[in-house]
């Protein structure tokens, strides 16, 4: 993919070397000269320039990017960067860094924003996850499907342990999408089985967290 991120300080580069690891084309737009530094992220487009501005967006053929990454330490910024790459340059695939929690609630798709990333909010869930076997913890937030993205871990004497994913009773448009176990990341196939101690990932309906909560930690129960 051809990836644009606006704001190349520490988040920028590190999100930068992660996606030409993958072998993705990337470039980073930069407005403090201080910050330009090609030979920090090798192999990087750099171009200097305020992304806030129509025209330095223009410049850079922002229209021909696949995936636009708001990654600036201003929050403002990186909203003003969401709606002009999604509204004058329609650009697909629109993520946004959340610096302070407060604000999260703008970053939506009234803003151009399709994911919102806020580390402050990732890093306490990883801290919940930590505490909390059985509870739903939500990891991240698709703002613009109104999907999130959650995991729960299993007890340890789950009356689910040994049963296949395929007779697991999910809500409608609820997903596994991931097992996690001992280390190992699993690609979960119908047959496959769940057992205690899992740590389940699942992209579901916000509306039907409780539902889903319900059904994996306590099957059989009614929804809540």
């Amino acid at each position: 993919m051809k990836v644009a991120i606006a704001g190349a300080g520490a988040v920028g580069r590190s999100i930068a070397r992660e996606l030409l690891a993958s072998s993705h084309e990337v470039m980073l737009l930069e407005r403090n000269p201080d910050h330009i530094d090609e030979e920090a992220v090798g192999g990087a487009r750099w171009v200097g320039g305020d992304a806030c501005e129509f025209d330095n967006l223009e410049r850079v053929e922002l229209h021909k990017f696949d995936v636009v990454i708001a990654a600036t330490g201003d929050d403002k910024a990186n909203l003003v960067v969401s709606l002009l790459a999604k509204t004058e340059f329609a650009v697909q695939r629109v993520v946004a860094r959340v610096n302070d929690p407060r604000n999260e609630w703008l970053f939506d798709e009234d803003w151009g924003v399709d994911v919102a990333v806020s580390t402050p909010r990732m890093l306490a869930s990883l801290v919940e996850e930590a505490v909390s076997v059985g509870d739903l913890v939500r990891l991240m937030t698709f703002r613009k499907g109104q999907a999130n993205l959650v995991e729960m871990t299993l007890p340890d004497n789950t009356p689910l342990a040994g049963k296949p994913i395929r007779k697991l009773k999910l809500p409608r448009d609820a997903a596994l999408v991931t097992v996690l176990r001992g280390g190992r990341v699993i690609v979960p196939q119908p047959d496959d089985t769940v057992e205690g101690g899992d740590e389940l990932v699942f992209i579901v309906p916000a509306e039907a967290e409780a539902e889903l909560q319900s059904a994996i930690i306590e099957p059989g129960a009614p929804a809540r």
